[in-house]
């Protein structure tokens, strides 16, 4: 007789599901922001990277190599990026007729398009997508091919036509009016500011949106012109998470200080940052010790004028290193070394003067966080959780789902892809960013913060919330009962 894995449902109040309905809207809409970016992160890369070579202020300078930075800024790059964006929308031929829009809008203007391409590159998917859904079943047999090519070419070249006269111009202006609002507060030293609100967003597992869809347009942006950007630095900052992760080290308790180790070596070294989030949500008056973190960082970056030349990802120290310009090692390691000073001393004095129960949290979180601090199944616990069945004989693949599918959800299908394979079984575990969940995934793991965007991308699959991704207790409750 086969056993049955419980997931746990929270029932929150009126008030609780109206708040959790805006955070999904506005995870989903940023998780679509960088959605477009993230994909194309390893080109943003190769850009940064031939910047820093060849450019004349450069490693080493080479003029004919150099002429490849402008094309690709000004091209490739808005153009892999409203591909992207039209795809994820109207699948390929979505990513076509937005590619061809986007044209429209760095044609038209002078600066480089991310944020036209944002527009863009969606706006072609969504019309081509109504197309076909418009004629489906009236084209007569024959003329299928015929109706699809000249109907993407048709609206593309109208939305072109478009961004090139409309769209393009607006963004223009907004851009350079989001420039002169950056610009006002680099020369204000009020840019530390903007990372008390960018720390809280990040732990809401809004890191990439901010990151891809906000700050990394504005800073390539700046980066064409000056060489380098310290918009790049404010989200990626290892040194927040790393001072809190040291003071659990030093003062944590329980499974909280044996994972932290490990942690920082994830976090610092393979710049995945989200492994971080969960130490904070344990004890939510942490945020402040990653404000003051980040804050105190960027003032650092500010003062010794740091700056990357293109955008580090993962958000690892080397990533960092190796995106930084020639001659500015000293400002960008002080920064993360001052920020990671500020959020240890922080996140040791509350680790210190805190109750172990000082946080307030409902019953049902509560009860999942000790789960997970402990490693196993309460044997209360179903009596504080509403649990719904997943039967172990429908289960053949197992998707792990985050924001853009590349840091925690692949290090928790890891480990739970380990436990399978040990354990015998011919079960697919893979991981995914939660806006291109399969539609054959039989059950899908992730983070609480998460799991109401996945049940409405795939109602029918089974979820399973988890705290952390790399220390839950139903990684063996789900193989044990696939095993039975």
């Amino acid at each position: 007789m086969s056993q049955a894995v419980k997931t746990d449902i929270n029932v929150p109040n009126e008030p609780t599901k109206a708040n959790s309905d805006v955070k999904v809207k506005i995870q989903k809409f940023g998780s679509y922001l960088s959605g477009m970016v993230m994909p194309n992160i390893g080109a943003i890369i190769a850009w940064g990277l031939i910047t820093a070579l060849f450019i004349p202020t450069g490693w080493i300078p080479n003029k004919d190599l150099a002429t490849l930075v402008s094309p690709m800024i000004t091209y490739l790059l808005p153009l892999l990026i409203g591909f992207t964006g039209g795809r994820m929308v109207g699948d390929i031929r979505g990513g076509v007729v937005g590619a061809t829009a986007t044209m429209g809008v760095i044609v038209g203007t002078d600066i480089p398009m991310f944020l036209g391409a944002m527009i863009m590159g969606p706006l072609g998917g969504f019309v081509i997508k109504k197309f076909d859904k418009l004629i489906e079943g009236k084209v007569k047999s024959g003329f299928e091919m015929l109706v699809n090519n000249f109907s993407a070419g048709i609206l593309g070249g109208a939305l072109t036509l478009i961004a090139y006269k409309g769209v393009g111009p607006v963004v223009e202006a907004l851009s350079k009016f989001l420039a002169s609002g950056v610009q006002f507060i680099v020369d204000h030293n009020m840019l530390p500011l903007a990372n008390v609100f960018i720390e809280p967003a990040k732990v809401l597992f809004l890191n990439n949106a901010i990151n891809h869809g906000i700050l990394s347009p504005m800073a390539i942006e700046q980066a064409t012109k000056a060489g380098k950007s310290i918009l790049f630095l404010l989200e990626t900052n290892p040194g927040p998470g790393l001072g809190i992760l040291l003071a659990y080290c030093l003062f944590g308790k329980g499974t909280a200080k044996q994972t932290a180790p490990g942690a920082v070596i994830i976090h610092f070294l393979g710049g995945i940052h989200e492994i971080y989030f969960p130490y904070i949500l344990m004890k939510p008056m942490l945020i402040f010790a990653a404000m003051a973190g980040g804050v105190s960082g960027v003032f650092t970056f500010s003062v010794l004028h740091a700056g990357l030349v293109a955008a580090p990802s993962p958000g690892s120290i080397f990533a960092l290193l190796a995106m930084t310009p020639k001659g500015g090692y000293f400002a960008t390691l002080a920064g993360v070394i001052v920020a990671t000073a500020v959020s240890f001393a922080v996140a040791s004095l509350i680790l210190k003067t805190s109750k172990a129960a000082a946080e307030e949290e409902d019953l049902s979180a509560a009860t999942a966080k000790m789960e997970a601090m402990k490693g196993k199944k309460s044997s209360v616990s179903s009596v504080l959780t509403v649990q719904e069945e997943i039967k172990a004989e429908n289960v053949n693949k197992i998707v792990f789902a985050c924001d853009a599918g590349m840091g925690s959800s692949a290090m928790g299908a890891s480990i739970l892809r380990n436990k399978v394979q040990k354990a015998g079984l011919g079960i697919t575990v893979t991981n995914t960013a939660i806006n291109n969940l399969p539609a054959d995934a039989d059950v899908v793991v992730t983070h609480k913060d998460l799991t109401d965007r996945a049940k409405a991308k795939l109602p029918n699959a089974k979820h399973i919330s988890v705290e952390n991704f790399l220390n839950s207790p139903k990684y063996d409750e789900l193989v044990n009962s696939l095993k039975n």
